[in-house]
């Protein structure tokens, strides 16, 4: 309906505000400027007052923009001049130009939410009368068809259950950024598809997020399609690894990442899903499905989901300062990590004997006698950190104790040494040999805190700059 000029009022009867306001609205229809009332739940809200409409569609409401209720609105010339949202007499009395108007009544009351804000009407709204930038196409299931069985039907699930993206859901996903849903993020492996904002969504629906995850999704989906990362080889190798999500800074910590007790493990929605969402992009959009471009040999659960945030304390320099960021920066960094492995020590109390204790956990990584092979990451548990916290040891000093442990002869590592036909060139032979490629063994510090436990996540047996390098990428809002 088109809206005259004069005054509009937007109400609903279970608004304590409007029912106080209720009273005066008569007064203002029989104030010489047209006055129309918009009601949004009750029809008898405002009975017998020329100009009151039932808004049962919520249309007029959502089109004018209403957040709040009652909201008084001045019209002229076919456009608003004035608006005002919850009671405030001052306000209302200039707007409608009744300069008694409410005088007996308190000054001040706030409003409520409109009912267009409702969970689910906004969303529904939007897709009714607005426009949302949403171009996926819609699939139409039977009307037996049950809509978690139609997803893994169709080949859109890891094996788990999905939540069903509809419309809705995708647009409330959305709210989480500013981003224009038609943003393209780049290309997927291994199809090579364009990942627009709301594929990315789509997918962050099925795996379960909220909308405040959704900056920390794209983040990692944009820092999985860096060159460098190297995702269509992770994917089709047939070697164990996934794409692994460590996340540092303020946004992990507000929206819940867990970085404390069983921060490998199960049990938190934000670490589950936003892994999961990863991994369903790589499915969904680009196509790595088991048994086709992906051929791991064994692979492993994280390949379902994969994602803790370090437990950052001032003592120790988190990852993402270490990869050049600002301690306040937000980051994701993905690594290509396989399954962990633990490491158990609880005897060690000198930063020299855990040290040692953590180099012969490290040397198995991939095999003893393979060198600078796969990366790796030692997430040391808060037990453990403290046995070098209190010794004065920074993480970089232990970082430099371990690359010096780790360095062996290599006669004791090339092919055939100790009966054991695996091993490096026999060309290498002695020369002093490092574990790990400069930068590939990272430091993280997570976990419960008790327990004298730390862990080792193995890389990739192909990173590097031929393979996959880790890659840090900035989360913004």
């Amino acid at each position: 309906m088109a809206l005259p000029d004069g005054l509009i009022v937007i109400a609903k009867r279970e608004c304590p505000t409007c029912t106080l306001v209720e009273p005066l609205l008569a007064r203002l229809a029989a104030g010489g400027a047209p006055l129309t009332v918009l009601v949004q739940d009750d029809p008898a809200y405002a009975a017998g007052v020329p100009g009151a409409v039932f808004d049962s569609t919520l249309e007029q409401s959502f089109r004018l923009g209403i957040e709040f209720v009652p909201t008084l609105i001045r019209m002229a010339g076919g456009r608003e001049v004035a608006r005002t949202h919850g009671w405030h007499r001052g306000d209302w009395q200039e707007i409608s130009g009744q300069p008694d108007l409410g005088a007996d009544l308190p000054p001040l009351r706030p409003g409520c939410a409109s009912k267009t804000l409702d969970p689910g009407i906004a969303e529904a709204l939007q897709l009714r009368y607005g426009s949302t930038g949403l171009t996926a196409r819609n699939v139409t299931l039977g009307d037996a068809e049950d809509p978690v069985e139609a997803c893994h039907d169709r080949g859109w699930t890891d094996g788990l259950p999905v939540v069903p993206p509809t419309p809705e859901r995708v647009l409330r996903m959305l709210a989480g950024t500013p981003r224009a849903p038609g943003e393209v993020l780049g290309l997927v492996p291994p199809d090579l598809a364009p990942c627009t904002v709301e594929k990315v969504a789509i997918n962050a629906v099925m795996a379960g997020c909220k909308p405040e995850y959704m900056p920390l999704v794209l983040a990692a989906v944009e820092a999985a399609l860096i060159d460098e990362f190297g995702m269509h080889g992770i994917l089709c190798t047939t070697m164990f690894c996934g794409p692994l999500v460590v996340v540092n800074g303020p946004m992990g910590r507000a929206v819940g990442v867990n970085s404390g007790v069983n921060a490998l493990g199960q049990g938190h929605r934000a670490n589950a899903s936003i892994g999961r969402a990863l991994q369903l992009v790589i499915r969904n959009v680009g196509g790595g499905r088991p048994g086709e471009v992906d051929r791991a040999t064994l692979g492993t659960p994280g390949k379902y989901s994969f994602c803790f945030a370090e437990a950052e304390i001032p003592e120790w320099e988190p990852l993402h300062v270490q990869r050049g960021f600002a301690r306040e920066a937000s980051t994701v960094t993905l690594f290509a990590g396989e399954g962990v492995q633990g490491v158990v020590d609880q005897k060690s109390r000198t930063p020299e004997s855990l040290a040692k204790s953590f180099a012969a956990c490290l040397r198995v990584v991939d095999h003893p006698k393979l060198a600078m092979a796969g990366d790796a990451i030692l997430v040391v548990s808060p037990d453990h950190c403290r046995v070098f916290l209190e010794a004065g040891w920074s993480k970089a000093r232990l970082l430099d104790e371990l690359t010096r442990l780790l360095t062996v002869p290599g006669e004791q590592l090339v092919a055939g040494a100790d009966g054991i036909a695996e091993g490096i060139p026999a060309a290498l032979a002695g020369k002093p040999i490092p574990k790990f490629r400069p930068g590939g063994l990272l430091i993280v510090r997570a976990g419960g805190g008790a327990g004298l436990f730390s862990a080792i996540i193995a890389g990739w047996a192909a990173s590097g700059p031929v393979g996959s390098i880790p890659v840090t990428k900035e989360i913004t809002a």
